[in-house]
This record gives C-alpha cells, sequence and structure tokens, in this order.
C-alpha cells in the first residue's frame, strides 16, 4: 500500500469536459486525512486467495449472471442472446447466463487466463467483503479522487491535461469507433494487468481507464451542495440507492463516455456488477 499525506485539494471540475448531470461541480475544497491506499486495483490472483479462505459467492455468482461488453463473445453467442438480454439503449451491454469472476466473458472463459489483471464482475458488496477480509475498506470517494490526482491542481487526468504523453498511451481506454470496433491502440482489447502504464505522482496505477472503481459513498448529484460545510474527510449522504464508482474504463470514448477523467463520477446499486468494474483497497494510517 502507498502511504498519502493528508492535505486539501480542488475537488470536482466545472470545465467543458464535466458531466454537470453527474454532480462533478463546482469545484470545491476539501480536506483528507493521511490514509493509505493500494497501488493498484485487487487482481484475478488476490481475489480468488481470498475465496480459496473463505468459501465466498459474489452477487453474481449467486445471481447467475452478469453484464458482458458484447465484444467479448463470439458472434453466434452475441446471436443467441439478443436481443431478449441485451440492455435497453445500451445494446452492447448483454445478461450473460453464468458470468461473473471466474467466467469474465461467460461460459468458456476463465479468470486463469488474467491473473495479473482486475478481478472483474464484483459488486459494491462484493468489494466490502474483499476489503473486511483483507483487514481495509473501501477508499472515500474524495479520498480516491485526491489520490488520482497525484498532487496536481485540476488536471484532467493523472499525468496532466494532454490523453497522450510523447505519443505514448498512459491508460486504457477504447479506441475506434464505439461500440463496434475497438482497435487496441493502447495495446489491449479488454482489461489490461493492474500495473500497466506509469503510475502517477503518488505512485498509483491505472486511476483512469482498465476498470471503474467502487467507492464507499452512497451516490449523490448534489450532496455537495446541500451540505457546502461538509468539506473535512466528507463521506458522502447518509443514505441512497447506489454507491459511486470512479475512474472509467477500458470501454470510455470520447464519442459516448468520457469518463476517463479524475473527476468524472458515476452512480450504480450495490449488486451490480458488469465486466468493466473492479476496485482498490484503503486502511486508515
Amino acid at each position: 500500500m502507498v502511504k498519502l499525506e493528508g492535505g486539501r485539494f480542488l475537488m470536482g471540475c466545472d470545465g467543458p469536459k464535466a458531466w454537470s448531470a453527474d454532480g462533478e461541480g463546482p469545484v470545491r475544497e476539501v480536506t483528507v486525512d493521511s490514509f493509505l491506499l493500494d497501488s493498484c486495483v485487487v487482481s484475478n490472483e488476490q481475489f480468488a486467495r481470498f475465496v480459496d479462505d473463505t468459501g465466498y459467492k459474489t452477487d453474481a455468482e449467486r445471481f447467475g449472471w452478469s453484464f458482458v461488453f458484447h465484444l467479448h463473445l463470439s458472434k453466434k453467442q452475441r446471436d443467441k442472446l439478443k436481443p431478449s438480454r441485451a440492455v435497453a439503449g445500451l445494446e452492447w451491454w448483454l445478461a450473460v447466463p453464468h458470468a461473473n469472476w471466474r467466467s469474465p466473458h461467460g461460459p468458456g472463459s476463465s479468470f486463469q487466463q488474467f491473473m495479473s489483471h482486475p478481478v472483474v464482475h464484483v459488486s459494491w458488496t462484493d468489494a466490502s467483503a474483499y476489503c473486511r477480509w483483507a483487514g481495509k475498506r473501501l477508499p472515500t470517494e474524495a479520498e480516491w479522487e485526491y489520490a488520482a490526482r497525484g498532487g496536481l491542481v485540476q488536471q484532467t487526468y493523472p499525468w496532466g491535461n494532454r490523453l497522450k504523453l510523447d505519443g505514448k498511451h498512459r491508460c486504457n481506454i477504447f479506441q475506434g469507433r464505439f461500440p463496434t470496433k475497438d482497435t487496441g491502440e493502447d495495446g489491449y482489447r479488454g482489461t489490461a494487468p493492474v500495473d500497466a502504464f506509469e503510475p502517477n505522482a503518488f505512485g498509483l496505477y491505472n486511476c483512469v481507464g482498465n476498470v471503474w472503481e467502487w467507492c464507499q459513498d452512497w451516490f449523490s448529484t448534489d450532496y455537495h451542495l446541500l451540505w457546502p460545510d461538509l468539506t473535512t474527510n466528507p463521506t458522502g449522504p447518509p443514505i441512497g440507492d447506489r454507491r459511486v464508482q470512479r475512474g472509467g474504463s477500458y470501454l470510455c470514448h470520447d464519442s459516448y463516455c468520457n469518463r476517463y477523467r479524475v473527476s468524472a463520477r458515476i452512480g450504480n446499486t450495490p449488486d451490480t456488477s458488469g465486466s468493466n468494474v473492479g476496485f482498490r483497497c484503503a486502511r486508515n494510517s
């Protein structure tokens, strides 16, 4: 784990790329205490040790299905599943029977091919269970953004404002024509190893792109507006129906979802899982 000294930072974004409907703005000064954060998201290898030790069953395993991006399936599989198991308006997402962390692309696939990659198909509930087993916790949303920014002030990405540096890709996102063709210019079609690409100035890998990361907070678009004085170690609203996710994923693309930015945020129900969702752990210092 990386120890991060506490401090103040400017959280959120007011710029033209911000999704105001997601509650990214306004920019406000926030203070966090010192804490520890995993340098990488949890890998399949790490999650397998947790399951071997506890016998834990994920939500996706209990439900018997999870969401898989359509290009991870064969044409035969896609034709069999569409349209009845496609998400309305987001037809590139298919509810695939027996997809889970062990079989990330559904039956016939195996996590053992991706031991150094992020564990996926984990819900907020699953992530929290792993954290408890490991003696850790999920980061708050404020801690996550403080860490992801790497000490930079109001920059778009963990390394600055330019998506590429010296012509090099710095994160795993979707290149090509979304959602039908991923050219894989960054080296990956799907997840990348948890330590792929260069870390930010705090030594943290893949804070944007690769997989969405669960945070501790309930999701709200206006909590920080209703309670503007809660700027020291904020933890979000006391109740809600969705939990915060941060960082974007390998499916983010400017034409659809440019949320591979340090200020971007979404919310999902605590039992939701998919092939682009993972997490990293935090701990009090």
